[in-house]
């Protein structure tokens, strides 16, 4: 469960926008966008595999 703690004098879009940030941590979006469809195990790893490149090459670029 999350709990935000509202500030004194702090406005409810701020707050709200913590607790956004704090819902999008926890990856709970993520998780049941992953479990309304089935995906091959063979295709999971593969997107791994493609994300990880991506992730190397962006690195590479920016430090080299």
């Amino acid at each position: 469960m999350i709990v935000i703690n509202v500030k004194e004098n702090e406005s409810i879009d701020k707050a709200l926008k913590r607790f956004k940030k704090k819902f999008e941590k926890t990856g709970v979006l993520r998780e049941l966008r992953s479990r309304t469809s089935f995906e091959k195990p063979s295709v999971s790893r593969r997107t791994e595999v493609l994300k990880a490149k991506y992730r190397q090459k962006k690195y590479m670029e920016e430090n080299y």
